[in-house]
């Protein structure tokens, strides 16, 4: 899908907006009619407003939302690339791609996946995000972003395990190490949020969860651990669980495993990939109510082959066939990530897995925000937030991404009225 950046020749010197006549969604989860007030790319005192009109300044565009749904800027807190680029690419230009296209389709704050790679690459790679980060801080600072905010990074690997590796390099995969773990945190400077292990391939895996979990979120991720051992890591602090049901053992009524361990552990966050082959309908349903809603973050995982055409792509170092939304392994036909973006995914949440629109929204904004340490900037409209805010039509189709106060893209006809100044 085409998008346009008209906006963009006034990008830099516009920092205020009123989006009116919109249905917004509120911290309590819930639409009401109102509009929306960004003052210098943060969200204003009155961010809702009910049968008022809000008074524009100098300078000011209106934007009529035309009844479209008004959401938060969406967050995915764990997705490898789209475009043709891979975040282990490893260079700044794959970086901006990356957050160029995310921000295109309503993911205006992301945190991307590493792959199972050798040390050294990973700590160059880390060094480079952070590098991009505060390039992108200081370029925002002077007008403004057009693309999604760089906010974390989730490391997937090297920690996992060879019989869960799924589209890993096993060539690369390490058991937990703590002095390697404070490598990549200092390499990152502080952007990596969550890292990943397998608990049962290494004897001290709870005292590095112990040393780590005050550092960085402790996920269980590609893991083979059986249910005794994943509750002996979320007791010593893990908290996340990386794709649940993909890359560890099945749920089963006997050996409910790590699934059954993320059920019986209140403070873990879990991450669903909705794209319609990853899992059943019916398992996101039991799932929300197994655990319900407010631990949910729906995730993307999607490689570089998402917003390209079938063919040949690879992942991580190894070679990915893609058709259509699925994307496997050339080598055993394992499924290697998505090729669905966040927006598509939380669409398939609500349309096709019956999980009401509220939920799912929260799902892509409030839950990651909050597991990624970032909800007193990100996550809802709310005053004093970052001015991130997509408009979806009553089909969910989308209509226009503002960021930071700014539109950014526009893929409708929604207009400025006459009297905009």
């Amino acid at each position: 899908q085409g998008y346009s950046s008209a906006a963009s020749d006034v990008y830099k010197r516009q920092v205020k907006m009123i989006i009116k006549n919109v249905r917004v969604y509120t911290e309590d989860q819930q639409f009401t009619d109102g509009e929306i007030v960004i003052r210098d790319g943060m969200i204003g005192d009155s961010h809702v407003v009910s049968g008022v009109d809000a008074e524009p300044e100098a300078g000011e565009e209106v934007l009529d939302g035309e009844g479209c749904y008004a959401i938060p800027g969406l967050i995915d807190l764990h997705f490898h690339g789209c475009m043709g680029y891979d975040f282990c690419d490893g260079t700044k230009e794959a970086i901006e791609e990356i957050a160029r296209y995310e921000a295109s389709i309503g993911v205006t704050a992301i945190s991307p996946a590493t792959m199972t790679l050798p040390v050294e690459e990973l700590e160059n790679m880390l060094e480079t995000a952070a590098e991009y980060r505060e390039e992108a801080k200081k370029r925002a600072k002077e007008g403004g972003s057009k693309e999604a905010d760089l906010i974390g990074v989730n490391m997937e690997g090297p920690f996992i395990s060879v019989e869960k590796k799924g589209a890993q390099d096993e060539r690369n995969i390490i058991t937990c190490n703590e002095e390697v773990c404070r490598r990549f945190l200092d390499a990152s400077k502080g952007l990596v949020k969550y890292v990943g292990i397998a608990p049962e391939r290494n004897e001290d895996a709870v005292s590095f969860i112990r040393a780590m979990k005050d550092k960085v979120n402790i996920s269980l991720a590609h893991t083979n651990a059986g249910y005794d051992k994943a509750m002996e890591a979320f007791q010593a602090g893990a908290n996340h669980a990386v794709h649940l049901y993909n890359a560890m053992p099945a749920f089963t009524h006997r050996a409910p495993g790590v699934v059954g361990a993320v059920c019986d552990s209140e403070h873990v966050d879990v991450e669903l990939i909705c794209d319609g082959v990853h899992i059943h309908p019916s398992m996101v349903r039991a799932t929300f109510k197994m655990m319900g809603a407010d631990r949910m973050i729906l995730i993307s995982d999607s490689m570089r082959a998402t917003g390209m055409p079938d063919g040949q792509y690879t992942l991580g170092g190894l070679d990915v066939n893609v058709v259509g939304n699925r994307a496997t392994l050339v080598s055993n036909g394992a499924l290697a990530g998505s090729a669905t973006n966040l927006l598509d995914c939380m669409r398939v949440a609500v349309k096709e897995m019956g999980i009401p629109l509220e939920t799912a929204i929260a799902c892509a904004t409030v839950n990651p925000a909050k597991s990624l340490g970032e909800y007193d900037r990100y996550g809802s409209i709310a005053k004093g937030k970052k001015g991130n805010v997509v408009l979806l039509d009553q089909e969910l189709n989308l209509k226009a991404v503002v960021k930071d106060g700014v539109r950014t893209v526009s893929y409708t006809h929604l207009t400025l009225p006459t009297n905009s100044l």
